[in-house]
């Protein structure tokens, strides 16, 4: 193996990593240096390689991947840091679940059930329940029988609240109810209104008919999912003020915009795409999860320019470790094996740093040249990911679902049925000293509250002063 290299990390960063990612003994003890974890995950991904090449190959893709992310150039998710290859762990290396939501008692516990085995297994999970009819609505024959979807969201918040991700944190949910559910007004207020719901953010899925009905002040149609029944109808701006005063109040719900979503829909023959995982970066269908994987921006520069060439490396580099991750991951339940591995394929190749690459460009990031670089970027960096997962494609065949792909009429050989995708990179932004995700930094100097999970009560239990490195 190559000459284990420690690469140059802040206080903080070496702290967050001994939290989080580093083995551990019984005690608590790291096992291992930041360095030997980052091999540790780059040979642990390689190993996939083997499927299409002789053996030396594993040790030479292998040493790519640790050069990438010793350099901290690429940055993989932090629950597959923790899992890969770790013989304490899970296995596990997805970060995102959606799991479908279907109107009957037992298709709703077994889904509670693959639920809690995917939040054991450290992974956080998205649900759409507008299928469950509405409160009060009939059950068989029995008027007034039914739960409703906020009753079910509630078991679901209480039981997975039960169960500590590795026994490193909670696992976090999003339960998204469409705008035109009988039960929206109730869905709506349930973060203001109930103090349990913590683990879960919730979002209310809206459509573009609906936007227009609020800007013109129409009526709007709530309908009953079971039989397709207008129950009611309400202003459109009336609900469009709940969301607003809600969200004010308590941060929820958030908005989730069913037609864009649907649009960006790459496999639209294999379903529709109605849910996302809980922090929103990326919509999947049920039974799918999905690999993430970071590039930071800031550390792809060539003095005052953008490193194309080297960030071209670096993003061939990541697809190809995601594809990998795909094949060397463990699978909580069948279904999500069938839907990832043999059926889209889907990798999620982000970026953070974007805000401290426009400090040292001297851009600012209010500025038309910050949009115009974030376009010129993300061009690049789709164009690119796509190519190399289309090469991917030549050598170790199409994703299966392919044929149900927008794909298939412009004759596209793909790999995965999706390439890139931005997540909010709350700790490995850390760990890589970079701004987080593509957002400013709200403050040059910041005392950051963590590690709630050492606290019963979960309250912080540690202060880290954070100093933006660039300033």
């Amino acid at each position: 193996k190559p000459k284990i290299i420690e690469p140059k990390l802040s206080k903080n960063a070496l702290e967050v990593a001994s939290k989080r990612y580093l083995r551990t003994d019984m005690a608590g003890k790291p096992q291992e240096t930041v360095g030997e974890m980052l091999w540790r995950v780059a040979y642990h991904m390689a190993k996939a390689e083997v499927n299409w090449a002789g053996n030396g190959i594993a040790m030479e893709v292998a040493t790519k991947f640790y050069e990438r992310m010793v350099a901290l150039k690429l940055v993989c998710a932090g629950k597959a840091m923790f899992e890969a290859g770790n013989p304490g762990g899970t296995g596990q290396l997805s970060s995102c679940f959606v799991l479908p939501i279907e109107d009957s008692i037992g298709k709703i516990f077994k889904t509670l059930g693959d639920a809690a085995v995917v939040h054991k297994n450290n992974g956080g999970t998205g649900f759409n329940f507008s299928k469950i009819r509405p409160h009060g609505d009939k059950v068989r024959n029995v008027p007034g029988a039914a739960s409703g979807p906020v009753d079910f969201l509630r078991a679901y918040s209480a039981a997975l609240s039960q169960i500590l991700q590795g026994a490193k944190r909670q696992g976090a949910n999003i339960g998204i109810l469409n705008v035109d559910h009988p039960d929206i007004e109730e869905f709506i207020a349930i973060k203001s209104e109930d103090g349990t719901v913590k683990n879960f953010n919730v979002s209310v899925g809206v459509t573009d008919n609906f936007m227009r009905a609020v800007e013109e002040g129409e009526n709007w149609q709530l309908i009953n999912p079971r039989n397709h029944e207008v129950v009611r109808s309400v202003k459109a701006r009336a609900l469009f003020q709940q969301i607003a005063e809600s969200a004010w109040k308590s941060g929820d719900p958030g908005l989730a915009f069913l037609d864009t979503v649907e649009a960006g829909n790459t496999v639209p023959r294999f379903g529709v795409i109605d849910a996302c995982n809980p922090c929103g970066e990326i919509f999947l269908f049920p039974y799918e999860s999905c690999n993430l994987t970071t590039i930071d921006l800031a550390r792809h520069l060539k003095g005052k320019e953008i490193d194309w060439d080297d960030l071209k490396e670096t993003v061939r580099l990541g697809v190809r470790f995601l594809d990998d991750m795909i094949e060397v991951n463990a699978y909580p339940v069948p279904e999500i094996e069938a839907t990832v591995k043999n059926g889209n394929r889907r990798i999620g190749l982000g970026v953070m740093g974007f805000a401290h690459l426009l400090y040292l460009l001297g851009v600012p990031y209010n500025s038309s040249q910050a949009v115009k670089i974030a376009k010129e970027l993300s061009k690049f960096i789709y164009e690119n990911a796509a190519e190399m997962s289309a090469e991917l494609a030549d050598v170790r065949g199409n994703f299966p679902n392919w044929d149900l792909s927008i794909y298939t009429a412009k004759g596209q050989p793909m790999r995965n049925c999706a390439v890139t995708m931005v997540a909010p990179t709350g700790t490995i932004s850390i760990l890589a000293d970079t701004s987080s995700g593509i957002e400013p930094v709200f403050s040059l100097v910041t005392k950051r509250r963590t590690f709630y999970e050492d606290d019963k009560s979960n309250h912080s239990t540690k202060e880290m002063l954070m100093v933006d490195p660039v300033f």
